[in-house]
């Protein structure tokens, strides 16, 4: 089992991003006014534009990006299923680099995935 967890990478990108927004303001708000002009609702929904962004995280192999992206699409109500098609075709069109953060994805999903009470 690996000591990987993205709760704690995505825990720790998130202080050091505290500080960015702190000390690089003018950056961080294009960059998130960026985010949050890409991923609105349009032709595709967020929840599509997020199953794209895990993609391309995944064939990036970013693992805080795999974290935040698993997150969003947990709190958008994207199911397992959805979430297991984006990463075959992200093995299909990445390899077997991919098809190895495709399996580090399923482990941020089932990490970050609420557990039943």
């Amino acid at each position: 089992m690996s000591s990987k967890s993205f709760v704690q990478i995505t825990t720790d990108v998130s202080k050091a991003l505290a500080t960015l927004r702190k000390e690089t303001p003018d950056t961080m708000q294009g960059f998130s006014a960026m985010a949050k002009g890409a991923l609105q609702d349009g032709a595709l929904s967020e929840l599509q534009k997020e199953l794209i962004a895990l993609a391309i995280a995944v064939t990036q192999r970013c693992d805080a990006c795999v974290g935040f992206h698993v997150k969003a699409l947990i709190r958008l109500g994207a199911s397992r299923e959805q979430i297991m098609e984006t990463l075959g075709v992200c093995t299909y069109m990445g390899g077997g680099p991919a098809l190895m953060y495709a399996a580090e994805a399923v482990r941020a999903y089932e990490e970050m995935l609420p557990k039943s009470a």
